[in-house]
């Protein structure tokens, strides 16, 4: 996490703001807005005035954000949620926010996501962002909408068959993820003699690209990332050791009268079923 010096401020100052905010809520649910729109702190205000819903996604993640480069469009589980957002804060159906395009699609990385919702580029995160205690005291996230875990992959050619043949290998992890700390505890908590260097890459193709050209030994990071890269030449290692738990939330700025509406849609979401559609949609696997 980067600018840690200025969240710190941030954090100070929205701690008055997060009070007015939660009067805020109770309004903005009603659709109205009425209540706090002339606040020049209130994102929902700022939101509805725009018309649209600014929302940093992955371009490059199968199932959950990628962008189609026929189509020159985004697609994924994700997507459809940040439409399901926009609806919600924008007194829409899903259907017509799809249709009118109502989100503004940014591609964000780990290293990246945070300080684009600092600097209020960004109203949503919702990027398969993993809730840490650490994060939470940065950015509001939601209720998880989905739990994966993380996975070691290789080339088969590789030799590697074991978690200790890891042992003086180079992983390649994506800046600014929790991945590396996983991988660690994991080796630590099976108590695997193993000891691997990790070298960080600015996004999922480079560290894939590393792989196969040799100059890691293998590519670590949440399994559904993982299998937008899997192919007949790849395989992850020991996959019946599960670790590194992830939930994805939806992160907001701290504090944000925003955040009180992304919560109660992912809930609405989880608890009608739309969201176990999606995952078996994109993801072909049950929630």
């Amino acid at each position: 996490m980067k600018d840690m010096t200025r969240r710190q401020f941030l954090g100070a100052f929205g701690a008055l703001a997060s009070v007015a905010g939660l009067g805020l809520v109770g309004c903005s649910d009603s659709g109205s807005g009425e209540g706090g729109s002339d606040d020049s702190g209130s994102k929902l205000a700022a939101i509805k005035d725009r018309g649209k819903l600014a929302c940093g996604v992955k371009q490059d993640v199968l199932g959950y954000g990628f962008l189609n480069t026929e189509t020159n469009q985004y697609e994924g589980l994700e997507i459809d949620l940040c439409y399901q957002l926009a609806a919600a804060v924008l007194d829409v159906t899903y259907d017509e926010a799809k249709e009118q395009g109502l989100c503004e699609f940014t591609a964000v990385t780990p290293k990246t996501r945070g300080p684009l919702i600092d600097n209020d580029t960004l109203d949503v995160i919702v990027a398969t962002y993993t809730i840490t205690p650490e994060r939470q005291e940065d950015y509001d996230f939601s209720t998880p909408y989905r739990t994966d875990s993380v996975g070691i992959m290789v080339m088969k050619s590789s030799g590697i068959t074991s978690m200790a043949d890891l042992d003086g290998k180079i992983i390649g992890v994506s800046q600014g993820s929790t991945t590396k700390d996983a991988v660690t505890q994991m080796l630590s908590d099976q108590e695997i003699s193993a000891t691997p260097t990790f070298q960080e890459y600015p996004d999922y193709p480079s560290i894939n690209s590393a792989l196969e050209s040799g100059n890691v030994d293998a590519f670590a990071m949440d399994r559904s990332t993982l299998n937008t890269y899997m192919n007949d030449q790849k395989e992850l290692v020991q996959p019946e050791i599960e670790f590194g738990t992830q939930e994805y939330g939806v992160a907001t700025k701290k504090g944000s009268d925003l955040s009180a509406v992304v919560d109660d849609t992912v809930n609405e979401l989880l608890d009608n079923g739309w969201m176990d559609e999606e995952i078996q949609t994109w993801l072909g696997a049950s929630a």
